[in-house]
């Protein structure tokens, strides 16, 4: 089973330099993943705008801008997102900046992508939030169009691009892994038709469910002349930390959970784990150097139970 921890944006708290020496210490430790995850804004609650289950002021890096410092300290760990939220961003600078990511990082790129949740935050990007799946379909396809093709034509509902030119073509090519968030029967659909891969976030919760879904995935991939066998899976070993929930503390303070967690999940389908970098914060990893201790002693128990 391969293993990957979502960066704690939090520890930017020690400044750069800290948050480098976490970076390569994920990767010496020894996981095979290093994902971050997306928002460019959180919005305050308003009298028309319900609560968020995350504190609008929690500390979030700029996803890719993060990527890019890790890519530059780190020799051989995946890098990746957990999920962008991609319908809000604009499609050709996104190309690019994957492409340019792909290539520094010597082709270690795996886009994970998600519609969001956040209206406030589709606003405050000035995109229609009503036609982000729309646009997220279309968008995938016109990655993958810019990474391999020249000239570059596109023509979509939301975009286009008429005899353009993109290089450098990143080393993976079109082949850069794009794996999908969500849980809702589009989403499942999206996957298995446009997806490499599916990224899961409570499938711990409901393992039955979890399974059914992955079955979903694999029959829409084949009903669209698709592989089912190449598409990857993931879930997080814990739902995200959220307010007023003490569940990912608990999990996260017994390591031998956390491992039993992650075999369940192999065994419901999944071949990729991901550890919460901030519920091991939450759990009193309050430093770098006590959260390289927390992570070595969590991976040093997982191996020991799902292996390599």
């Amino acid at each position: 089973m391969k293993l990957a921890v979502e960066f704690p944006s939090v520890m930017y708290r020690e400044g750069p330099e800290a948050v480098a020496r976490l970076a390569t210490a994920i990767e010496e430790i020894g996981f095979d993943q290093l994902d971050i995850f997306d928002h460019v804004v959180m919005g305050h609650p308003t009298e028309d705008r319900n609560e968020s289950p995350y504190p609008p002021l929690m500390p979030i890096l700029e996803a890719l801008m993060t990527l890019s410092y890790f890519a530059a300290v780190t020799k051989t760990i995946g890098l990746g997102t957990e999920v962008l939220v991609l319908p809000q961003r604009q499609p050709v600078l996104v190309a690019k900046q994957i492409s340019t990511l792909d290539t520094l990082s010597g082709g270690r790129v795996r886009f994970g992508v998600g519609v969001g949740w956040q209206k406030s935050e589709y606003q405050a990007l000035g995109v229609d939030f009503h036609r982000r799946g729309t646009r997220m379909n279309e968008i995938i396809g016109f990655l993958r169009t810019c990474w391999s093709e020249d000239p570059i034509e596109f023509t979509g509902d939301d975009f286009e691009a008429r005899t353009i030119a993109m290089e450098p073509k990143p080393p993976q090519g079109a082949g850069i892994p794009i794996w999908v968030g969500g849980e809702s029967d589009v989403a499942l659909r999206r996957v298995g038709t446009l997806g490499d891969g599916w990224l899961a976030v409570r499938a711990g919760q409901d393992l039955a469910a979890a399974t059914k879904k992955i079955a979903t995935i694999k029959r829409y991939a084949e009903e669209a002349g698709r592989d089912p066998r190449r598409l990857g899976f993931q879930s997080q070993v814990s739902p995200p930390p959220q307010k007023g929930s003490n569940a990912v503390l608990d999990l996260y303070s017994r390591p031998e959970q956390v491992a039993a967690s992650a075999a369940a999940i192999r065994d419901a389908g999944f071949g990729w784990a991901a550890v919460n970098g901030t519920g091991l914060f939450q759990a009193g990893a309050r430093s770098v150097d006590r959260m390289i201790d927390a992570l070595a002693e969590l991976h040093d128990c997982l191996r020991a139970e799902v292996g390599t």
